[in-house]
């Protein structure tokens, strides 16, 4: 029996920031892409993506908003979790914790201070892009 693979979920601004830009977020997607890490994801995660990828600060054309959008779709497994309020100052970020919760996540990967200053939620530790990658 192989190793069980690390289960992941990544905040919205960390799958926008690798299928944007190289860094960290990026190297997390390749890993995912190549099998390394195992990327959960709420349907309600995927719809806040396909709305931040609109935004017109990111400039992205159509067909690459439409390729991002099928890549995540073909490496994620999507769950439907179950409803949490546990951060008031943002309730979409209860999103995020809601897969985690469902999905059994060993990690949170953002870079939102809310979803940071938790540090745990259930067993998933959270933890920014660059954390991820240097915990070696």
């Amino acid at each position: 029996m192989g190793k069980e693979r690390t289960k992941v979920t990544l905040d919205t601004n960390i799958v926008v920031s690798a299928l944007g830009w190289r860094g960290n977020s990026h190297t997390i997607l390749e890993r995912v892409m190549q099998g390394k890490l195992e990327l959960y994801l709420s349907y309600e995660q995927f719809e806040e993506l396909s709305r931040v990828l609109e935004y017109p600060k990111f400039d992205f054309t159509e067909e690459q908003k439409m390729r991002f959008k099928a890549l995540i779709s073909s490496v994620a497994t999507f769950v439907q979790p179950i409803e949490l309020d546990v951060i008031k100052a943002d309730p979409a970020d209860n999103r995020v914790l809601e897969c985690a919760l469902v999905a059994k996540l060993d990690f949170i990967i953002s870079g939102d201070d809310h979803l940071l200053s938790i540090r745990r939620f259930g067993r998933a530790k959270i933890m920014t892009a660059s954390n991820f990658l240097n915990q070696g």
